[in-house]
């Protein structure tokens, strides 16, 4: 889980404009957040599958939302995971 404290500099880095908080960048961020911060639950508790099961549903959210961005804005999502360090 991640707090609000934790979600506003996400949302601040990767906002387009001052009130936005709900583009397909910020979102795919806050979901990479959020599945970042389960790694260490499930290295600590190995036999958590229906957590497991939530993310794996992250991943493939953010996985069709970086989908959508790639063939909308190409050079939005370039930068995009560069700045998250997503693709290698």
């Amino acid at each position: 889980m991640i707090t609000t404290q934790e979600k506003a500099p996400v949302i601040a880095a990767h906002r387009q404009h001052a009130t936005d908080c709900g583009s397909t960048e910020v979102q795919i961020a806050i979901l990479t957040e959020r599945i970042n911060s389960l790694q260490a639950h499930f290295k600590a508790h190995k036999k958590d599958h229906a957590g497991r099961r939530g993310l794996l549903l992250m991943v493939s959210k953010r996985n069709r939302l970086l989908r959508y961005l790639a063939e909308t804005r190409r050079a939005d999502y370039s930068s995009l995971i560069k700045k998250l360090g997503l693709r290698k």
